[in-house]
């Protein structure tokens, strides 16, 4: 029999489906787990047993009953700290949200119940998102799979290990600047941003609104397709007959490539070798508008984060993780006419984009330029801290800035991912593309 713990979320459904797994035991299968796992107290912010079992338990008597609500029905997820959850504190890893108790579920979290999902608690994450490595003194730091000395990467960096440590078989997490595709390329999964606005962030504790995202991380693209259904309450992308053969895929010249480390882009050229012999049609193109855009990053981002939060902040500085508090403090500095100019700038910047990338099914870039790094030393070298942070953030931002959906896959070199990025509002298109690269990547054979 299959370890329950390291399947996907369609194999999980397909096993309740066909009576195979119960999904109270497959639930108090995954608390005991979590509570057994040496990691369990550092991936978890808290669980939500009562709530588990009774979903569970649900969800079980749907699946007697012949009423099962869709392939997930019964399937258990994690949900990063920053998701409301109706009578659990909701503390998006800061202190200065300690016992914030929310009194209705987030809608994304109201949607996956109502298909049937099993809500099995909170999982930590950089303080309030703004940071994609994870460190995270404050609360805790989970650990990569791959290096547990290392950082999970960030924001979403619970949710990317409660899968990647078999506690989970999907995280939910949240994607601003690359929160959900840096910790899952970091920890070897498949992690979706979605585009923004696509899934409604009511109940979801903001960081940046205009840029902020919700997406799964995943085992499969299968998963992340039937994840993105379940979170807006649609119907999955169909992902049937896709082939490789025929794509057409863009490689990213401008900034994407620059200062790769050698493991990411040894990784990379190898994906990208694979789809080739798989019979995808791969060309390079530049991109001026990126180049015009990449510089703006500190007036949007630190503004919005800091005029959202500059009340909450300085009436208790003393609570946040020093390097936190810098980068938001960052964004006081900005004056209005920037702001509203680089939002100008970016307008234009997608347009010119959206013509270019047109002919192409996707484009493909190296998901993060580096591998993550010891968190030790990020606690002691504030150098390192910020320059490893805007790194690990660079090439998944150009995906946020430009407004694209976009996906994570892993290489088969641990830690480093392929990033495909789509068009906008285009998710099922840019899942079909994936999962075609997903079976190319995936053969090693090639």
């Amino acid at each position: 029999m299959q370890d329950w713990l390291k399947m996907s979320m369609a194999d999980l459904g397909r096993g309740i489906a066909a009576g195979e797994i119960d999904p109270i035991d497959l639930t108090e299968k995954y608390l005991s787990a979590i509570a057994a796992h040496p990691f369990g107290t550092r991936i978890y912010a808290r669980l939500t047993k009562e709530r588990a079992r009774a979903e569970a338990k649900a969800a079980s008597e749907r699946a007697k009953a012949g009423l099962r609500r869709g392939l997930l029905d019964g399937v258990p997820i994690s949900w990063k700290d920053l998701f409301d959850t109706a009578g659990t504190a909701t503390e998006a890893g800061s202190a200065l949200l300690k016992d914030r108790v929310p009194d209705r579920d987030a809608w994304a979290l109201q949607n996956a119940t109502k298909a049937g999902l099993v809500c099995l608690g909170k999982t930590h994450m950089s303080e309030l998102a703004f940071s994609g490595l994870g460190l995270n003194p404050v609360t805790e730091t989970p650990p990569c799979v791959n290096d547990h000395a290392a950082v999970a990467g960030g924001s979403s960096s619970g949710a990317a290990a409660s899968v990647a440590f078999d506690l989970a078989p999907c995280g939910i997490g949240s994607d601003t600047g690359g929160s959900v595709r840096i910790p899952a390329a970091w920890n070897d999964l498949v992690g979706l941003k979605t585009t923004a606005t696509r899934i409604p962030l009511t109940g979801v504790v903001p960081l940046c609104e205009k840029f902020d995202t919700v997406g799964p991380l995943c085992r499969s693209v299968e998963d992340a397709a039937l994840m993105l259904a379940a979170l807006e309450g649609g119907q999955a992308a169909d992902l049937h007959g896709v082939s490789p053969k025929g794509l057409r895929l863009a490689i990213l010249d401008t900034i994407a490539p620059d200062d790769v480390r050698d493991a990411p882009k040894a990784a990379f050229d190898s994906a990208v070798a694979r789809l080739k012999a798989a019979g995808a049609t791969i060309e390079h193109i530049k991109a001026p508008e990126v180049a015009d855009v990449m510089p703006l990053s500190p007036v949007l981002f630190t503004s919005e984060a800091y005029g959202t939060w500059k009340e909450v902040i300085e009436a208790a500085p003393d609570k946040m993780f020093p390097e936190i508090l810098a980068r938001f403090r960052s964004g006081a500095g900005h004056a209005a006419a920037d702001y509203v100019a680089a939002w100008q700038t970016i307008e234009r910047a997608r347009a010119t984009w959206a013509a270019r990338a047109a002919g192409y099914d996707a484009v493909l870039l190296p998901s993060a330029p580096i591998l993550p790094p010891n968190a030790e030393r990020l606690m002691t070298d504030s150098d390192y801290y910020i320059t490893e942070n805007l790194l690990s953030l660079r090439n998944t931002r150009i995906g946020n800035l430009l407004g694209l959906p976009a996906i994570t896959l892993p290489t088969g070199t641990p830690s480093c991912g392929i990033l495909l990025m789509g068009a906008a509002f285009g998710e099922e298109k840019l899942l079909r593309v994936a999962a075609a690269a997903e079976k190319a990547i995936a053969d090693k054979a090639l």
